[in-house]
């Protein structure tokens, strides 16, 4: 996705269509080969957190509010990636655990058929 508001970010894009969403009473053009509703459901969760800091905060700058939400989003991926990372290396040492058994018991079979 790309903002079209970047102009010197811009690059030359094929396939992509311009989306427009609103966020924290903005509109922004998007440049995307995403599905619209998806960039939609983007844009509407940012403007929802927005809002929510926005209603349990003292009033502050709108880019106080844009920060504090890029470091909660930040927060809740770099959660996510430890819990996947977690997660993989749970079912790496399942697997490694399964085939061992699966191992040690082909050789059980092997040596009671002989």
């Amino acid at each position: 996705m790309e903002l079209l508001a970047c102009k010197k970010f811009e690059r030359k894009t094929v396939d992509k269509q311009p989306v427009v969403v609103h966020i924290a009473g903005q509109r922004y053009v998007v440049r995307t080969d995403a599905d619209e509703a998806y960039v939609q459901s983007l844009a509407g969760f940012v403007n929802d957190q927005i809002v929510d800091i926005q209603n349990s905060s003292k009033p502050v700058s709108l880019q106080s509010v844009a920060i504090l939400v890029a470091l909660n989003i930040a927060d809740d991926l770099f959660r996510e990636r430890q819990k996947r990372t977690e997660l993989k290396s749970k079912i790496r040492d399942k697997s490694k655990a399964i085939i061992a058994y699966l191992d040690k018991e082909a050789k059980a079979s092997f040596q009671n058929q002989k």
